[in-house]
């Protein structure tokens, strides 16, 4: 991949999925019971469940031109402000551009492809970010490229440590931080294990970005 461009001190994982990233613009992903809201500028929703669209945090987050994008699914709880994507969309946000991607599992009940979760890349100072949504390993991954990789750890409803290495090397990842555990499901355990099985760089971050 290129030269990372950004600095992760500018990556602030803020608990389960939810990720704050300073950039032109301030970006929310899947902000959930954040404990100190800043006003965003873009806020990315990746799918309908309660701790990825958390409606009473999102609007603690909205300013008059905050934009928010998700997929139709969240229409009924966000309504008529979101900027609608499915996979494969591109826009540009503001001064982000924004790339949607297929979040689903292949072998559990709890995301079905047909619901069209997604995940993105968003693109801040030159490097690709990939936040990978709740997923699995899926074939699509073999389409997506990204410097920093966002890959949920904790398995059950999403891929567990094995296949989050897996997707790391699919993707070219030069960094990758483990997410989706600590909260509702999995351990910093899972985190660490992923770890040792990654053949990039991890990253496992505190809440609020502090590194372990």
């Amino acid at each position: 991949m290129g030269k990372e461009v950004i600095d992760l001190n500018n990556i602030e994982w803020l608990g389960h999925s939810s990720f704050r990233i300073r950039g032109r613009d301030l970006i929310y992903i899947d902000p959930w019971k954040v404990s100190r809201p800043e006003p965003a500028d873009i806020i990315l929703v990746t799918h309908g469940h309660h701790d990825h669209c958390d409606v009473s945090t999102i609007a603690a987050l909205l300013k008059k031109d905050t934009v928010i994008a998700a997929p139709p699914g969240c229409a009924s709880k966000l309504g008529d402000r979101i900027v609608t994507m499915r996979p494969w969309d591109k826009r540009l946000i503001r001064d982000t551009f924004v790339e949607a991607v297929p979040a689903y599992n292949t072998d559990k009940p709890f995301h079905p492809e047909e619901a069209g979760g997604i995940g993105y890349i968003v693109t801040v100072g030159g490097t690709r970010i990939y936040h990978a949504g709740d997923t699995d390993l899926i074939p699509e991954m073999s389409r997506i490229r990204a410097d920093i990789a966002f890959l949920p750890v904790s398995g059950t409803y999403v891929m567990g440590p094995g296949e989050a290495a897996k997707a790391a090397d699919l993707i070219g990842a030069g960094v990758a931080i483990p997410m989706h555990y600590g909260s509702i499901i999995g351990s910093e355990d899972d985190a660490r294990r992923f770890a040792e099985l990654a053949n990039c760089r991890v990253e496992i971050l505190r809440k609020k970005g502090k590194k372990s």
